[in-house]
């Protein structure tokens, strides 16, 4: 069985890695759009003010600012919520960042279903496919607050534009922090079902495996972490070792993981994929845990989705 670690702050774990970093790279900057103590990067403007910069609620300008400072020779990292990282600066991320191959690093904190009771106009559920969608951007998230801290690092020394996407909510941790960029860490061996998950829902994905594996069902989870770039030779290794995948991830299921798993597999392998998600809605205010079930992310629509895929493997009756 997998024992879940305790729950910790990923924007926590990012503030820290922050610091650290730059007490490496006297070149690393960090800007942020008046949202300091939320996102952590209070944390290195404490430490370093010389190289922190507060922008105010301007976050193009800020993506605009980040993009000629990294031109200049710095690496930056560039913070916001998630729905203004990339709703409210999306052309200006475009434009002045990926056009430009500009080395800076976005990590928006506060994204998808779990932000709660700022409702539907703050839960930012399509980030995932907008930045997938742009070239030449990195896409990464992070399960725990261990991934955080293993892909801030991997992302300062990784040249080129990232998106990284934190939840507000503590998550229990579920990896031991060796996370590679292309790569997706198998949590869980199994040959009867694949779970691919990202985000808060790794760990439901990890509470499935458990569930069935008290039936004598093996689940193989995967921890998607690196959506972009993707480790598809994965994704096809699973399809052809175990037949069928279930996708779990707090993200519109039009333009997320999900559909992402479901044409490569088209493509390489065909077999049998359901996606679990944010339905085409906007979210609503509410109980953070609460909101995932109520969007169809309940642990019940999980062993139901899955309890079909095997049915359709033969796995079961």
């Amino acid at each position: 069985m997998t024992a879940l670690g305790p729950a910790a702050s990923l924007r926590d774990a990012y503030g820290a890695a922050l610091v650290e970093l730059g007490e490496r790279d006297p070149g690393l900057v960090v800007l942020d759009a008046d949202l300091s103590g939320s996102t952590r990067t209070q944390l290195f403007g404490q430490r370093f003010p010389d190289r922190f910069f507060n922008v105010g609620v301007m976050e193009p300008t800020m993506m605009s600012i980040a993009a000629g400072l990294s031109l200049g020779g710095r690496t930056v990292f560039a913070s916001t919520f998630a729905v203004f990282a990339a709703g409210q600066a999306y052309n200006f991320v475009r434009q002045s960042v990926c056009y430009n191959r500009a080395n800076v690093k976005i990590v928006a904190t506060h994204g998808g279903l779990l932000v709660g009771g700022d409702g539907g106009t703050h839960q930012m559920v399509e980030d995932i496919g907008l930045m997938r969608g742009l070239p030449g951007m990195t896409v990464v998230v992070p399960s725990d607050a261990a991934t955080t801290r293993a892909a801030t690092f991997a992302l300062a020394e990784r040249n080129g534009p990232a998106y990284v996407r934190l939840t507000r909510e503590s998550l229990p941790t579920v990896t031991d922090g060796s996370f590679r960029i292309g790569r997706a860490a198998e949590l869980r061996s199994g040959n009867d079902l694949t779970v691919v998950a990202v985000g808060a829902l790794v760990a439901r994905g990890l509470e499935l495996a458990d569930d069935l594996a008290r039936l004598g069902i093996s689940v193989r989870v995967l921890d998607a972490a690196s959506v972009k770039p993707f480790d598809e030779a994965a994704i096809l290794k699973a399809a052809r070792e175990t037949g069928a995948i279930l996708v779990l991830e707090e993200h519109s299921v039009l333009t997320g993981v999900g559909a992402l798993v479901a044409a490569v597999t088209a493509e390489g392998h065909p077999v049998p994929v359901r996606r679990i998600g944010v339905p085409d809605l906007f979210g609503e205010s509410g109980d953070p845990w609460a909101l995932l079930d109520r969007f169809g992310m309940s642990m019940q629509r999980i062993r139901d989705e899955a309890w079909d895929l095997l049915r359709l493997r033969g796995r079961v009756e």
